[in-house]
């Protein structure tokens, strides 16, 4: 959805075929500047309805860039195997991890979090300022192209936190390049008021009016946030979402996952 509202992230689709196409792939333009190293930015989306097919688009000439290191997302079982089985034959390191699927039904109203806490919340969105923050508490971050990732995703896509009263985040999530609610947290000494309900439904409501689905995905172990998302009666969806990260030998040293 991000494609038809000025492209921030430079993404085209490539499919087998047109119009009966049964795989599709988004992916990074080829004159965008990429770090080889960057496998935040450099990422792909897959849906296919014939996984021969979605192999067959892998196994292309210049469909993926096999020479840095990147990510593949995708929502179906077979995407694992397939994918690794290719990766493999071109001597790429496959690590895979696997999330719940959620989504948000709509949000008509805010909770009232008057209760938990002593003066109302500042809620308000993210600056690039505060990318350093949120690199250095995301558990996917801590190093460069998390840091340049960040900065860029709050730069283009909606977010939500609350800052305290010397106008720093206490609380916060942002939206990726696929339109995917993400990095929803909340510092160690602001838990316990409310302020990640109020987060969460308050960027679901903004995604929702500007006409994107409000979706996310977490971890089966992470009970807090799957506790949050029942208690805000989000849909747990059927499917699991995918990350794939594939890593050329000759970056498995450097490359940080």
């Amino acid at each position: 959805m991000n494609i038809n509202r000025g492209n921030p992230f430079q993404k085209e689709v490539v499919l087998d075929s047109w119009p009966d196409f049964k795989a599709v792939i988004t992916r990074r333009q080829k004159e965008a500047e990429t770090d080889n190293l960057d496998h935040y930015t450099n990422a792909y989306a897959v849906f296919y309805k014939d996984i021969r097919a979605y192999r067959r688009l892998l196994e292309e000439h210049d469909v993926i860039n096999w020479d840095q290191v990147f990510q593949i997302q995708g929502l179906q079982s077979e995407l694992y195997d397939v994918t690794k089985a290719v990766a493999n034959s071109k001597q790429l390191n496959v690590q895979l991890t696997s999330f719940k699927a959620v989504r948000f039904s709509p949000v008509s109203t805010l909770p009232d979090t008057s209760l938990l806490m002593s003066s109302p919340p500042r809620l308000t969105h993210l600056s690039v300022a505060d990318a350093d923050l949120l690199n250095r508490t995301w558990s996917r971050g801590g190093n460069e192209q998390c840091l340049q990732y960040i900065a860029n995703l709050i730069s283009c896509f909606p977010s939500v936190c609350v800052r305290d009263d010397k106008g720093n985040p206490v609380s916060w999530s942002l939206t990726d390049q696929f339109a995917t609610m993400c990095h929803g947290y909340t510092l160690p000494e602001h838990r316990r008021k409310g302020y990640s309900r109020l987060v969460a439904l308050t960027l679901a409501r903004k995604l929702q009016s500007r006409g994107f689905p409000s979706q996310g995905n977490v971890l089966d172990d992470n009970t807090a946030s799957i506790s949050l998302l029942k208690s805000v009666h989000a849909e747990f969806l059927p499917c699991r979402f995918h990350r794939l990260i594939l890593t050329p030998v000759a970056f498995s040293g450097q490359s940080r996952l």
